[in-house]
């Protein structure tokens, strides 16, 4: 998602490209954030639970933060949960001089034997939960909610950490996410956790320096870092660090292409199935699929959600600044899931998504959800409503945030969708719900 300061709404605009939220570059520069600042104050929790507002909270000090939940996973599977230090020795870290090589965290989501004893893993880890409640995390400048307001931490997912895998599920298809520019990489949790229910081993990936945070083993952070000085706003600029982030995801999702074999025999017992690969994301994260898969054949199949596919640093209505995706489309299925938000939606309103539609050769469809926004396809869907409901709205408001959209109806929604798209593709299970408009889902519209 792009950052956007808290006093903007989500009414999208190609200047502010939201629908891939690659322009957080001039957003963040109005939003005056510190570029590497982590606040001296913010320490984890002891355990996931729900924290007290402070002394100096005002009315309500003392009281319960206001907290979520995610809902439980639809596959037939229990899920397990595994997270991951990976270190790329062959390259310098692009966004931190000072670093000599590139770390990531994963975590890997996968169908788990039941009726194990090991715990729910929260949605996030516990320094990681403070930092994006605070005000340079992502839930400040991806949707505006003010810091310190909620409990981020009482927020469990439906996995267990390190839970045997389940012995009967067969070869697993693997998956690949990647969030929003600035979103970690646990802000897709819902539908990672129901893909992994539904047999499939998710691999999410944190892409360091540019997510407003990433927590290390030992509760370590490392803060956004991808502004050199103050965030650029010069058009040309902005169009170079958009360049940037692009290249250097794409090089990090290629790494952990590279390391599925060594983890297959190390922590899976060969049970992956690294000829069925398949990848999806959300924003700056369905851009990141999508050029992966044309830089990279291992990948078999993607899902784009409501990410534009160019370097817009300014208003470019001509469609220039294409990536190489979009000018020279896939010979692999990729799907295409608008919202409602300005510029999204129909392929033909987008220039990049336009010219991927002309230019590819691969099995292609664009489907919109009625009444959604920009983070409709992330967990802000099914979280900020029942936050709202507590007292405790986005910026600019609840709707702008997620659009009018039932929460249960677009968690199904986008949950049928993904899961139909990867069965088709990596199983040859094809349900026929993406040969065109369906009845179970009349909010899904397609567009021919």
């Amino acid at each position: 998602m792009t950052a956007v300061p808290p006093t903007r709404t989500h009414a999208h605009s190609r200047r502010q490209v939201l629908a891939t939220g690659l322009a957080a570059s001039a957003l963040l520069a109005a939003s005056a954030v510190p570029s590497t600042a982590v606040p001296s104050t913010a320490t984890p929790s002891a355990a996931p639970g729900r924290r007290t507002r402070s002394t100096a909270a005002g009315p309500g000090a003392g009281a319960a933060l206001p907290a979520a939940r995610l809902p439980r996973p639809t596959g037939p599977f229990d899920v397990g949960a595994l997270a991951l230090r990976l270190v790329d020795r062959t390259r310098t870290d692009p966004w931190a001089s000072d670093v000599p090589y590139r770390e990531l965290m994963v975590s890997v989501r996968y169908p788990a034997a039941p009726g194990g004893s090991a715990p729910r893993v929260p949605q996030m880890a516990a320094a990681a939960a403070v930092h994006f409640g605070g005000p340079e995390g992502a839930a400040a400048l991806n949707l505006g909610m003010a810091p310190g307001t909620v409990d981020w931490g009482a927020t469990l997912s439906h996995a267990h950490r390190d839970a045997p895998v389940h012995p009967r599920a067969g070869r697993l298809p693997v998956v690949l996410y990647s969030p929003g520019l600035g979103d970690p990489r646990t802000w897709n949790t819902m539908l990672v956790d129901d893909l992994a229910s539904q047999g499939y081993a998710v691999v999410t990936v944190d892409h360091t320096y540019e997510a407003t945070e990433v927590e290390f083993p030992g509760g370590r952070i490392a803060p956004m870092r991808i502004f050199d000085g103050a965030p650029p706003t010069d058009p040309d600029a902005v169009s170079a660090l958009l360049h940037k982030v692009v290249a250097v995801r794409v090089a990090d999702t290629r790494f952990v292409l590279d390391r599925l074999p060594e983890l297959n025999r190390t922590r899976f017992g060969d049970v992956l199935d690294l000829r069925s690969i398949g990848m999806f994301g959300h924003s700056a994260g369905g851009f990141t699929a999508a050029q992966t898969m044309h830089d990279d054949c291992r990948i078999r199949a993607g899902v784009n959600m409501d990410g534009q596919m160019d370097y817009v640093g300014g208003e470019q209505p001509d469609g220039s600044r294409l990536s190489t995706v979009a000018l020279e489309g896939l010979d692999r299925p990729l799907l295409l899931m608008g919202t409602e938000s300005e510029g999204s939606g129909d392929y033909r309103r987008q220039p990049s998504w336009a010219a991927f539609w002309q230019h590819t050769r691969g099995w292609k469809a664009n489907v919109t959800l009625t009444g959604s926004r920009h983070a409709s396809y992330t967990d802000a869907q099914v979280l900020l409503p029942q936050l709202a409901r507590q007292g405790v709205e986005p910026g600019g408001g609840l709707a702008a945030a997620v659009g009018t959209v039932r929460p249960d109806r677009a968690a199904a929604a986008s949950r049928a969708y993904v899961t139909s798209f990867f069965g088709r593709w990596l199983r040859g299970h094809d349900d026929h719900l993406l040969d065109g408009p369906a009845d179970r889902f009349p909010e899904m519209v397609f567009t021919p």
